[in-house]
């Protein structure tokens, strides 16, 4: 089982990130159940804008979409910023919507039979809004999402200390984190054994 996380901080490496941690932990779980994981941070990539596969001479994205094909498990990591997610997230979003006329040698549309989950921080509320835009996004997209496939962790309302400077809700998200991971591995494993068909055989009337 292999797992991708975009991690869609507006961080450069090599400085700390956030939703890196956050996102580690749903990775360390998953590592946990065997899986192979990769986090990739998008802002140390040359992403070019559209909604190709392949943007052309520099684009880094066709080397990202290949990982995240060649996984079964995809996790969005993003930050709030005014209440949606990242601009990187947006990006990638948008480079994956090649992905809805794409299919394999079978016909299935390539993002079939991969799940998809969500992190997310930030030091106000906005999280539920992220989540919903994101898992919105890849399911048009064709990934199946998992029940609780996601994790956010806010300060509350007003600035604040970021979820690295504090203790505060740690306890809470290590608990999701956790379910997060064994939701997005179970299901992966059931699409894994019994993938959805190109084609739906029609039963007998």
């Amino acid at each position: 089982m292999r797992a991708t996380i975009l991690n869609c901080t507006l961080k450069p490496s090599p400085e700390p990130s956030n939703t890196d941690a956050l996102a580690e932990l749903v990775a360390a779980g998953l590592r946990e159940l065997g899986a192979d994981v990769r986090t990739i941070r998008l802002v140390d990539h040359d992403i070019k804008p559209g909604v190709s596969s392949d943007m052309g001479d520099g684009d880094e994205w066709p080397g990202i979409r290949e990982e995240i094909l060649n996984s079964e498990i995809l996790i969005m990591a993003s930050p709030t910023w005014v209440g949606h997610p990242s601009s990187i997230a947006q990006r990638a979003i948008e480079r994956m919507d090649a992905m809805l006329s794409e299919t394999g040698d079978d016909g299935t549309p390539v993002a079939y039979n991969r799940v998809a989950g969500v992190v997310v921080t930030g030091n106000e509320d906005g999280a539920h809004h992220v989540i919903s835009e994101i898992n919105g996004a890849l399911g048009d997209i064709g990934f199946t999402i998992p029940g609780q496939a996601w994790v956010y962790w806010n300060m509350g309302p007003g600035p604040g200390p970021s979820y690295s400077d504090t203790d505060h809700g740690h306890q809470y998200v290590h608990q999701v984190a956790g379910l997060m991971a064994k939701n997005l591995y179970a299901v992966a494993a059931a699409l894994r054994d019994r993938p959805i068909p190109a084609e739906i055989p029609r039963g007998e009337d």
